[in-house]
């Protein structure tokens, strides 16, 4: 009892201590960042972290931001082990440039990408647009990727301490007809440094993306994925990643029915919901004349509603949630709208370095005051707690 009790004062005093943080970041730090250009304030932040990850005791120091390792939140999944629910969604880290310093804050999971066969810019600037008051984001980024050889460089001969998912899509000038060949080259040319594999299908600022999650593409491409995935896994003499599905939050519910349906189909592992939105709801009237998706607070209350209506139509397949995460009070609702991960994107730009360790010590106490032995006895509970009221107005 008296070794408990310890850990709860000591969990009491992570929180308090991050929330702290967090609270000096967004009153002091972040509005000298909001000076700066949307992208550009994102590259410098990334490049920060990859400096640290690079300096001398640079990780150590990152790793202050984060709780001792909690096994109760450990989380096994598709024959992976999560060290804890909490992931990085792909979009953040999309080069691998800070994937080691994003684990030292205390991720569980760094998703990399999205990553194109070939190098490509993406679309013109400016394509990345703050909404501070709604804790939201707008991009048009349209993939800017280095390419699959330069995100190999950088993660081939590593080890991390925790699971590195790589997302594969298309670069925009192949064609429909082609984007197979595009994803299969992603997965070949990163396969081994990968831990778990999603197609995205669901960006909305790559002309014709979305098409892809009409049933026949997708079953065609998932097949195809999942086909060769095996393929490389007997090469390599391993065994077959999981191969997830990001679809976005736009569907409604006949189409997210024939969505689950042919990814079930086709042999997916499970499916990330979702991507960003087109929808304006709970923007300014401004917003309606950008270009791009949304992302971050408007998008809780979609995906809760997305993940509830996935469980309905799909009970055994597994979930990811992705969208207006930005506490621990979020992840604790997605894992009891029957999500058994959550990732972190706008939530993660708005709160900084200290929020994924703030989250985690919540996610301790919430397990201490209610006596759980681990945290999938959260998952698909359903009671009725923890939906915050700050959560945007849907899509």
């Amino acid at each position: 009892m008296r070794a408990e009790a310890h850990r709860g004062d000591f969990v009491e005093n992570q929180e308090e201590r991050d929330i702290r943080v967090t609270s000096r970041y967004r009153s002091q730090l972040y509005p000298v960042l909001a000076r700066l250009d949307a992208e550009r304030s994102h590259r410098l932040a990334l490049r920060s972290l990859a400096t640290a990850e690079r300096a001398p005791g640079g990780l150590r120091l990152l790793r202050r931001f984060a709780p001792p390792p909690d096994p109760r939140l450990r989380v096994e999944r598709w024959g992976l082990s999560f060290p804890n629910p909490l992931g990085v969604a792909a979009g953040l880290d999309k080069n691998a440039e800070a994937v080691a310093a994003l684990f030292a804050l205390g991720f569980g999971a760094v998703e990399i990408g999205t990553v194109t066969p070939r190098p490509q810019p993406g679309n013109p600037a400016p394509r990345l647009w703050r909404f501070p008051e709604q804790q939201a984001l707008v991009n048009a980024l349209g993939f800017p990727s280095e390419g699959a050889a330069a995100v190999r460089r950088r993660l081939a001969g590593r080890r991390f301490p925790g699971v590195v998912g790589v997302n594969l899509g298309k670069n925009r000038d192949t064609p429909p007809e082609r984007a197979v060949e595009d994803y299969l080259a992603v997965l070949e040319a990163l396969w081994d440094v990968a831990g778990y594999l999603t197609v995205n299908v669901s960006s909305p600022n790559t002309p014709g993306l979305r098409d892809l999650q009409r049933p026949e593409a997708l079953r065609a491409l998932l097949g195809a994925v999942v086909e060769h995935d095996a393929l490389l896994a007997r090469l390599h003499g391993g065994r077959p990643h999981p191969v997830l599905v990001k679809l976005a939050p736009d569907l409604d519910e006949r189409q997210l029915a024939d969505a689950l349906e042919s990814l079930t189909a086709a042999g997916a592992a499970g499916v990330i919901l979702g991507n960003t939105t087109t929808s304006r709801a709970g923007l300014p009237p401004a917003s309606r004349e950008l270009p791009g998706g949304v992302s971050g607070a408007p998008l809780g209350a979609r995906n809760l509603e997305l993940l509830g209506a996935a469980r309905r139509l799909a009970p055994e397949l597994p979930l990811v949630a992705a969208g207006g995460i930005d506490s621990a009070a979020d992840v604790i609702a997605r894992l009891r709208a029957g999500a058994g991960l959550a990732q972190l994107y706008t939530g993660f730009i708005y709160g900084g370095p200290a929020l994924p360790g703030e989250i985690l010590a919540g996610l301790s106490a919430f397990m201490d005051r209610h006596g759980s032995r681990s945290i999938g006895e959260i998952e698909g509970a359903e009671a009725p707690v923890i939906v915050m009221a700050k959560e945007g107005g849907g899509t």
